[in-house]
């Protein structure tokens, strides 16, 4: 507002007056200027106040301010009007101000009911855990869960404000106290513990030298599960000192790491072999199953012998592989076996050449069965059995046939 007349004046010898509904009253004197200079002088420190209450009010209701703060400020200010040196609405000012007062009062008085909430829930929570605090040092035996409460408990405690000086010490005291009885009963409780340490110690110490005895082992299956019972063992057994156990433990562990890389390796240079031996005799198989015995019988029952043999020195295959290998090959067996029986049965026994050249394979056989044993090499000795017998089952449907 521009024309500040409505609510005061400057008469002839600069004296200013601001108009009230109690009347005029003397703010200054201006002298400076013209009276509408000195008149907007005296205004602006009107706006001064004015724009104050404002951001009393704005911050009052945003929420953003102590109200009891903001009502010291709104009676600080609303003190001030009786003889501030301002020209305005001071009637309507001090109305505002007492308004805002009434709100300030009622939001100053909802927030000590919230303070007094808090400080009854901070107080509960304290309580509680004192309580638990109790409870734990009186009852507890998981050592190590039981601590980590406790340092739980006290950063909670640390962050809980609002309660009294007097019941906050009480209660510290309270927890203070039981923090202590616990760490006394652990303490105690740890302590008949050095014992059973070194009776422990001693029981593994018997557990690593064992283990290390099998780390150079070539008995892979029964060497695997002792070395099995051996970890169920140390897991059963009591914990001997932190250090010791630890020092055990890595030479128990560096024990069975040795043992099962080297069987690793082994089994690693077994299935390459293995996965050799399947190629030899998938190819060794597929000459078999390629050969045309129906155009000559004595040929295929040839090539058959030479086969059998390479085909059991070529050795083992991987298990998944061998079931299906073997199926093949005893039905290339079948189908060569047939072949020679009809080609037998169009001959005279005393003129068939092919019966008297089984005869003298299955004197072989029994000649490469006697020099398998004698040599001691099991292997090879089950691998002579299993082709003399196959031998002498085609020797006898031959004769039959016959």
């Amino acid at each position: 507002m521009n024309d500040w007349t409505a609510f005061g004046r400057v008469d002839a010898d600069g004296t200013v007056y601001v108009k009230t509904a109690e009347g005029e009253r003397v703010v200054g004197s201006w002298q400076a200027g013209t009276p509408d200079e000195g008149l907007a002088h005296f205004a602006r420190r009107f706006a001064d106040l004015v724009t104050e209450v404002d951001l009393i009010e704005a911050r009052l209701k945003s929420g953003a301010a102590d109200a009891s703060h903001s009502l010291a400020s709104i009676r600080r200010i609303r003190g001030t009007l009786a003889d501030a040196h301002v020209v305005g609405d001071i009637d309507g000012l001090a109305t505002r101000l007492d308004r805002l007062a009434g709100v300030a009062e009622e939001k100053a008085g909802e927030a000590r009911a919230a303070r007094e909430v808090a400080r009854g829930e901070a107080l509960a929570r304290k309580a509680a855990l004192v309580e638990e605090a109790e409870k734990i040092a009186a009852e507890s035996t998981g050592w190590k869960s039981a601590g980590d409460r406790l340092k739980e408990i006290l950063d909670e405690w640390k962050t809980i404000r609002g309660v009294d000086k007097k019941t906050d010490g009480e209660l510290w005291k309270r927890f203070a106290a039981a923090r202590d009885g616990f760490t006394r009963r652990r303490g105690a409780h740890f302590a008949t513990l050095d014992g059973q340490r070194k009776q422990a110690q001693g029981a593994k110490e018997e557990l690593v030298k064992e283990a290390e005895s099998l780390a150079d082992s070539t008995d892979w299956a029964g060497t695997a599960n002792r070395l099995k019972e051996l970890m169920s063992e140390w897991k059963a057994a009591p914990r001997a000192a932190k250090d010791a156990e630890q020092r055990l433990w890595e030479r128990f562990r560096a024990a069975q790491d040795a043992f099962f890389s080297r069987r690793s390796e082994a089994f690693s240079a077994r299935d390459a072999e293995y996965h050799g031996n399947l190629g030899k005799k998938q190819a060794i198989l597929a000459e078999v199953e390629a050969l045309n015995v129906e155009a000559d019988p004595r040929a295929a029952q040839n090539k058959l012998r030479d086969a059998q043999v390479a085909w059991h020195d070529a050795g083992r295959v991987p298990r998944e592989a061998a079931a299906g290998l073997d199926r093949r090959w005893r039905a290339a067996e079948e189908r060569i076996r047939q072949a020679m029986d009809s080609a037998w049965r169009k001959t005279a026994p005393q003129d068939n050449p092919l019966l008297q050249q089984m005869r003298e394979q299955v004197a072989e056989a029994e000649q490469r069965l006697a020099r398998a044993r004698a040599a001691g090499d099991h292997r090879r000795v089950r691998e002579a059995e299993q082709a003399l017998a196959s031998k002498r089952q085609f020797l006898t449907l031959a004769e039959q046939a016959n």
